[in-house]
């Protein structure tokens, strides 16, 4: 998609915005009745919170998590296989730190779904729900299907089971495509603002050690009302900004929200474990904000479609995307283990589809959703599980097809929910079953 005129920086500043809607729906909800039916939180519940790490543009798993050693060489790639620590199981030869931390994971080799397009089919991931039609010129919309975040978000606060300020977070920026247009499935949809996330940057232009709310109230007004044009067409609410801008100052300058940003609170070993890159930050502000009391953070690596390798893909994998992101993941899962948040903390490494595997003329891969490779790890998620394979290929599941759906019933199961029984009220007030997928039953201890 051809980029919009909007900067980088824009698209990164305009996220605070988020934080006048979600702080003015919070003082709006007051008492409130909730809008969901289904069970309370049970006594199975095995996991707290959740870290969604998202890929946003679509990595190789042929590349990365599911290669294809003997496979001819227009499908299998350049790249060596590497041993993990669960027996016959091998990961690309550019995730040296991961490959060690493979058996804490269930490995899910069989994700499918039917969108081709960025935005419909990070939509779908992010959901569990495709969206009506499969296209990246999209938008979200007080209509749309919640996200899995808004969801564990609107359930925590139903059940009062989360301290924080704010309970889904998304960093460093939304998931989007060539930043005009923004993906659908993000935000709280028909739930209402309530549900929406907080979007909270560390913008890579800032030294690290930075607080990102340490400008002034009224510098950051002036840079957010610069930047409302960007959001224009997703909410016209913004009359009632210069209203809310001092609550929202106090509410960041307050909050644990505040504390959770300063990364340079954290031993310098600790930073440089995660790297001192915006995927890095991200990650390591995700188990910040964890113990701050938010349930839902979702760590995207993007911005934009970052990982679209229709071109140079190899190189592009080797050289520039699979570093960062392997360095951040790694030092998460370490860091959550030795803090002790494993046991209770849901880590899913997801994103809108695969490449294909037959490596197109400009020695890239093309976009891929019938058969791609997701991790999920922690809470009662049996670690080292292999669930399907893939072909010889990696072009379709062989056995055990999964879709975006059981991986959320699976998560709502091990956070406590009978996903089955979920039904939410939409906007015109109809019911709405959550879940068109089962737990997968095999990978939950």
């Amino acid at each position: 998609m051809k980029q919009s005129a909007h900067s980088r920086r824009d698209f990164l500043g305009a996220g605070a915005l988020a934080c006048t809607h979600w702080l003015s729906a919070v003082q709006k909800a007051g008492a409130k009745p909730d809008r969901a039916d289904g069970p309370v939180l049970s006594q199975r519940a095995k996991a707290r919170r959740v870290i969604m790490i998202f890929h946003c543009g679509g990595p190789s798993h042929l590349d990365l998590w599911d290669p294809k050693p003997d496979a001819p060489a227009e499908i299998r790639g350049p790249f060596q296989t590497i041993a993990t620590k669960i027996p016959g199981v091998r990961f690309s030869e550019l995730l040296p730190r991961l490959a060690p931390l493979a058996d804490q994971f269930a490995i899910l080799r069989t994700v499918n779904h039917t969108h081709t397009q960025h935005n419909s089919a990070m939509c779908w991931s992010i959901t569990g729900k495709p969206y009506r039609l499969d296209s990246t010129l999209i938008n979200p919309g007080p209509t749309d299907f919640p996200s899995l975040g808004s969801v564990v978000c609107h359930l925590a606060r139903r059940e009062r089971s989360f301290a924080g300020s704010a309970p889904y977070v998304i960093t460093p920026y939304p998931s989007c495509d060539s930043y005009a247009y923004l993906t659908p499935g993000q935000f709280g949809g028909f739930l209402g603002k309530l549900s929406d996330p907080f979007i909270l940057n560390l913008d890579p232009s800032i030294p690290f050690a930075k607080n990102p709310f340490s400008q002034s109230a009224e510098i950051a007004t002036a840079s957010l009302q610069e930047k409302m044009a960007l959001w224009g067409s997703l909410d016209r609410s913004h009359g009632e900004f210069a209203r809310q801008k001092s609550d929202a100052a106090q509410f960041l300058g307050q909050s644990p929200i505040h504390e959770a940003s300063r990364l340079d609170l954290e031993p310098d070993r600790v930073r440089e474990s995660y790297g001192k890159h915006p995927w890095g930050n991200a990650h390591l502000l995700a188990r910040r904000l964890l113990e701050a009391g938010s349930c839902f953070v979702s760590v995207v690596n993007g911005p934009s479609i970052t990982w679209d390798t229709h071109k140079n893909n190899f190189e592009t994998h080797k050289k520039r995307l699979v570093p960062p992101m392997e360095k951040a993941m790694a030092a998460l899962v370490n860091d959550l283990i030795q803090r002790g948040l494993w046991e209770d903390t849901i880590v899913l490494s997801l994103a809108d589809f695969g490449r294909t595997p037959k490596i197109n003329a400009d020695s890239g891969r093309d976009h891929w959703p019938q058969c791609f490779t997701a991790l999920l790890g922690g809470g009662p998620i049996v670690a080292g599980a292999v669930h399907g394979a893939s072909d010889r290929t990696g072009a379709y599941p062989k056995d055990f097809p999964v879709s975006p759906a059981d991986i959320h019933a699976t998560i709502l199961e091990a956070l406590g929910h009978a996903p089955e029984k979920l039904v939410f009220e939409s906007g015109d007030g109809r019911p709405i079953a959550y879940s068109d997928g089962s737990p997968i039953r095999r990978i939950l201890a």
